[in-house]
């Protein structure tokens, strides 16, 4: 680009870098202040990795220039801080930790085993996959999302092959029961080693259709006692409504469906910030180091994210490597599913899963107390 041009175009180039770095700036605000009070301010940082690549390029751009905006663009990033830090990690396993003397926690947010799929023999055959996943990692705690059972056996049995492949029938689940077809849709926490005890976090949030719940259990290993804790926070569940998608979606034209798309946006920003703050509420009551697991439905620039943050340490940014993206669906969401822990713990080999018959990777870690 020539310096003619570029002078030509010096305006609206800085009106643009202007807008990039204000909506940067306030992404940085979203993981501190409740959705309640700034309904719009989630947006902002949801779209971070959009307004931070912008961002960048902005300053590159004005750098080729030597312009004084390129300084503008550089200390807004630096403003940023530690935030950046929240969505890579460069730390790899700690491999002083042998695995075996730990405990192994598999999240997997499972899609309801793909039971939905047109193809029956196409939903088996992501059931049986999945199954073939989870022996082949042995995990020592398995904690699903979107957990789909019958009351009877049926073609498409899951208890009596979880059970198998965990070596045992000790298991908490919670969820919402569908009396006509007798089926159950919920979350569910099984462990190879004791229960000691175990129980639910309720939601004021919680109905019939929201399968979003938080359940935990005290598992003993050996003289070492965690309490592990399963949560599936709201989801924005756009597929139930017919303004976002489908032939709705054609009827009633892009604008009513953008409004609605919003309007479930806000809602479940704010759903997650109360939950996650009864969640948070709970665990501090715990006798026991804690883990916290399971699909969290927010990106870490978001408010959700910060509550856990504050708390307890991340697996992923202590023993992961890379982005660290969980979420495959249709929306690009980043990392979602997360595994949080009491910084009394230590924790190795944490691994997100490559390939998944689901919308979620799984993601996994072992576990260490601190006891000899």
């Amino acid at each position: 680009m020539s310096k003619k041009l570029f002078k030509l175009l010096s305006t609206p180039f800085k009106l643009a870098t202007a807008l990039s770095l204000i909506c940067l700036l306030l992404s940085y605000l979203a993981p501190y202040i409740h959705p309640a009070t700034i309904p719009s301010l989630p947006f902002f940082g949801l779209s971070y990795p959009i307004f931070l690549t912008l961002t960048c390029i902005w300053f590159v751009i004005w750098a080729i220039f030597r312009s004084k905006w390129a300084i503008y663009c550089l200390i807004t990033l630096l403003i940023g801080g530690k935030l950046h830090f929240r969505n890579f990690s460069l730390r790899e396993s700690n491999s002083d930790l042998v695995a075996q003397k730990g405990l192994k926690v598999l999240s997997y947010n499972v899609r309801l085993f793909d039971l939905f799929n047109p193809s029956f023999g196409a939903a088996l055959e992501s059931r049986n996959e999945i199954f073939r996943f989870i022996r082949a990692e042995q995990p020592d705690v398995l904690c699903l999302q979107e957990f789909y059972r019958q009351d009877q056996p049926t073609d498409f049995e899951v208890m009596d092959s979880l059970n198998v492949i965990m070596k045992t029938r000790d298991y908490h689940e919670r969820s919402a029961h569908k009396r006509r077809t007798r089926e159950n849709y919920g979350i569910a926490l099984f462990s190879k080693y004791p229960m000691i005890a175990r129980g639910d976090v309720m939601f004021e949030t919680q109905g019939v259709q929201d399968f979003n719940y938080c359940i935990f259990a005290d598992i003993v290993k050996a003289r070492d006692t965690f309490r592990i804790y399963n949560v599936h926070l709201q989801s924005i569940r756009l597929h139930t409504d017919p303004n976002i998608e489908g032939e709705e979606m054609q009827t009633y034209g892009s604008k009513k469906g953008a409004i609605a798309v919003y309007r479930k946006l806000r809602s479940a920003f704010e759903k997650r910030a109360d939950q996650a703050r009864r969640v948070v509420e709970h665990l501090k009551t715990s006798p026991y180091p804690v883990i916290v697991c399971g699909d969290f439905n927010d990106t870490p620039m978001s408010y959700t994210y910060n509550q856990f943050q504050l708390l307890l340490l991340d697996a992923f940014r202590q023993s992961g490597l890379g982005l660290g993206s969980t979420y495959v669906g249709r929306l690009p969401a980043g990392r979602i599913d997360y595994l949080f822990y009491s910084a009394m713990l230590s924790v190795s080999h944490f691994k997100i899963q490559k390939q998944t018959r689901s919308d979620h990777r799984a993601v996994s870690c072992v576990f260490h107390h601190p006891n000899p």
